[in-house]
């Protein structure tokens, strides 16, 4: 998959993690977009390492599916650490 590609997937699973967690992420849309890229970055090396499921075809729903959850995770992570320095 070329960089753009993995630029759009990112986009794009940043926006439905967004979805998924409305409420808690409180930062603007650039920054939320970026933390799904750097997810789905992180989706896809941690789905390849346990999983043998990576981010190697575009059209696949295991890629969208771990691209998703690590953009989940890194934004739910994000809300925890954004939450605490408020308080």
């Amino acid at each position: 998959m070329g960089f753009i590609s993995w630029v759009l997937l990112g986009l794009i699973a940043g926006s439905i993690a967004k979805a998924i967690l409305p409420g808690r992420i409180k930062d603007g849309c650039l920054p939320t977009l970026a933390l799904g890229v750097g997810g789905a970055v992180v989706g896809g090396w941690l789905g390849s390492m346990l999983f043998n499921v990576g981010l190697g075809r575009f059209w696949s729903l295991k890629t969208w599916a771990v691209a998703v959850a690590g953009s989940v995770v890194v934004l739910a992570i994000w809300g925890v650490i954004t939450r605490r320095k408020m308080r």
